[in-house]
């Protein structure tokens, strides 16, 4: 007779095959709506990666006029796009998953995600038109408004804001003035004023189309938006997206009344605005409901297909690993986003924290910077102009990792540090413009307690390869520092390493470059290294099925962290690129961090200074910096 196993979760399965610890042939669905593309994919209950489809707006839906998934009004820095394109998507990838073999009839249930902060704005007739969809016709000819049958559609305005609309500079100054300064709107809602979050939008809205604003019957986030178009009405905006709105309370639990007043311009209006933005449920797990019977007609989904709530891409991308609290996620691409799930709140007008999508308790930390790989690539392209980007990374990466930690070939050297911004960014507050300083920091063997920092020739350097990837994970670590704590070390557990990451995960298109991974371990550390995420080619639409899978087969109480851990393949999964904390290089990037937190208070300092007197554009010439193009942006 077989052994029965000892391990209590497989001594379940050894007695019930298939019912405790997955649903035998049953398939999850994730989608990612974001600015370019809608990605949607299956997994299995074993979490494995089984189909997935993509559609590209830019090149399948050329006739919208959009460049980049979106259209631009430059006057006013307006960024936008219109949800019928994303209605063509949604038929278009389920189409492409059929097309691929799928059978949706086996799929119990989906989720998915939304870029952050879009908005869209519903019509009185659309929930009566989401629930009354016919399978044989698409969604855009049934939800679009037609002038040419003067058909009323789902939309009381054709174009939702996109996350890099930065028309509401004046509202987003009443929202941080609106209760004192911007610490405390951070200490409410988790996040300063933002262009692109949703409070400021919806103020200026109201101001500028007061006829489409009237017609509002319900607004949602682009996350709530595409789960309405599956669950066949509304849906509720989900617990942890909501924190990206600057109208949500974290401490609370509930709308501000405060700031539902100034986006809705009056105590009065502030109940009906209340409504339009609707109930929002606690739990990020508990499913919405059926499916649509379009996707039964029209697909073939079972009628008990169920819905979960749909949350923002950041938080949806944190679900695709089990991570701990004290793990990172660092998600390098175009931008960079640097995510962690913590139980710590410590609000700051510099980064956002949010309610975790799934875990009471928790929240997710985030920082978002417009300059990640274009910042790179600038630079490569500098150091190396060539036609070829292959040839030019591995350049790039050689000069990198041929130059020594801060660039200091003796102790005695001073710290090479830069600031290396192709376009205006966010943290810190700065213009499109690159500056390089030499750090001093003051030490044992000088009697100086002070620290000096030099300005350096504006001009590129071969140094720059790693001066601009220290400079980045240095940015990083300046701001995390606070949450996360001593750990035990793993090979000598009486002893205690410095605050840092238990693990790093990179996920993104540079997660793949192998001096990116070195040096995100030699500057942020992570006890146990870096880690790469190796499923799928997309961590959000992953994160988004995964949730699916844990909402329908939990057990009663499971928590989404010990659910997915109890499931997760390590070997296929994930894969170990970089060893992590490396004792003094570590210590020697602690002390650049106060040197990069100098650099940053030096250039804002003197680009104020100069804003004052009428200098702008001449700060280059006294920083070690040069500007590039306007000091426009968030």
């Amino acid at each position: 007779m077989d052994s029965i196993p000892v391990n209590p979760w497989a001594f379940l399965q050894y007695f019930f095959p298939g019912n405790v610890a997955t649903k035998q042939g049953a398939l999850y669905m994730g989608f990612d709506l974001s600015t370019q593309q809608l990605k949607g994919l299956v997994v299995d209950s074993d979490l494995k990666l089984v189909y997935e489809a993509k559609v590209d707006f830019d090149e399948d839906f050329k006739k919208y006029g959009i460049e980049k998934g979106v259209l631009t009004n430059p006057s006013e820095g307006e960024v936008f796009a219109p949800p019928a394109m994303w209605l063509e998507a949604v038929d278009l990838v389920l189409d492409r998953l059929r097309k691929a073999g799928l059978d949706f009839s086996k799929i119990k249930g989906l989720s998915g995600a939304g870029m952050q902060h879009g908005t869209v704005f519903w019509s009185a007739d659309a929930e009566s038109l989401l629930g009354h969809l016919d399978g044989r016709k698409t969604l855009v000819e049934q939800l679009e408004s037609s002038g040419k049958d003067h058909k009323r559609g789902a939309f009381a305005h054709p174009m939702s804001p996109n996350w890099q609309d930065a028309s509401t500079q004046k509202q987003c100054d009443e929202f941080d003035d609106h209760l004192g300064d911007a610490q405390t709107l951070a200490e409410i809602t988790g996040s300063k004023a933002h262009h692109r979050f949703s409070g400021p939008q919806i103020m200026r809205y109201r101001t500028k189309y007061p006829t489409h604003y009237e017609q509002t019957d319900r607004i949602s986030l682009v996350s709530s938006f595409l789960a309405s178009i599956f669950l066949g009405k509304i849906a509720p905006i989900d617990i942890s997206d909501v924190t990206g709105m600057n109208l949500w309370s974290v401490s609370e639990g509930a709308w501000d009344d405060d700031l539902l007043e100034l986006a809705a311009g009056s105590t009065a209006a502030v109940p009906e605005l209340k409504r339009k933005l609707g109930h929002v449920p606690e739990s990020g797990g508990d499913a919405f409901g059926p499916i649509s019977s379009y996707f039964v007609t029209r697909y073939g989904f079972p009628a008990s297909c169920q819905i979960i709530p749909f949350t923002g891409d950041n938080p949806s991308t944190i679900l695709a690993l089990p991570l701990r609290p004290s793990d990172a996620m660092v998600s390098l691409g175009t931008s960079t986003t640097f995510l962690m799930s913590t139980p710590t709140w410590k609000p700051d007008p510099a980064y956002h924290f949010m309610n975790h999508p799934t875990t009471p308790g928790l929240y997710m930390f985030m920082l978002c910077y417009k300059n990640g790989g274009l910042a790179r690539e600038q630079i490569r392209d500098q150091l190396s102009p060539t036609a070829n980007p292959t040839k030019s990374w591995d350049a790039f990466n050689a000069a990198a990792l041929s130059t020594p930690p801060l660039s200091q070939r003796s102790p005695q050297d001073p710290m090479r540090l830069g600031l290396y911004f192709p376009r205006p960014e966010i943290v810190p507050n700065l213009p499109a413009g690159q500056w390089r300083y030499a750090y001093q920091p003051p030490t044992a063997t000088t009697t100086t307690t002070t620290s000096t920092l030099t300005p350096l020739p504006s001009t590129p350097h071969p140094d720059d390869a790693r001066t601009i990837l220290e400079s980045q994970f240095l940015s990083l670590r300046l701001r995390s520092t606070a949450l996360v704590s001593p750990s035990p070390s793993p090979t000598n557990p009486s002893k205690l390493l410095p605050p840092q990451p238990r693990r790093v995960y990179l996920v993104g298109g540079g997660s793949a470059n192998p001096a990116l991974a070195r040096l995100c371990g030699e500057v942020l550390g992570s006890v146990e290294g870096i880690y790469k995420l190796d499923i799928g080619s997309n961590a959000c639409a992953l994160g988004s099925a995964y949730k699916a899978v844990w909402a329908v087969e939990r057990e009663q109480g499971e928590g989404f962290e010990g659910f997915i851990a109890g499931r997760w393949d390590e070997g296929g999964f994930v894969r170990k690129v970089a060893e992590g904390y490396k004792e003094g290089v570590f210590e020697g990037y602690g002390e650049a961090v106060e040197g990069l937190r100098g650099v940053e208070e030096r250039v804002l300092g003197e680009q104020e200074g100069a804003k004052e007197g009428g200098l702008k554009g001449m700060e280059g010439k006294r920083t070690g910096g040069t500007i590039i193009g306007s000091a426009g942006g968030y």
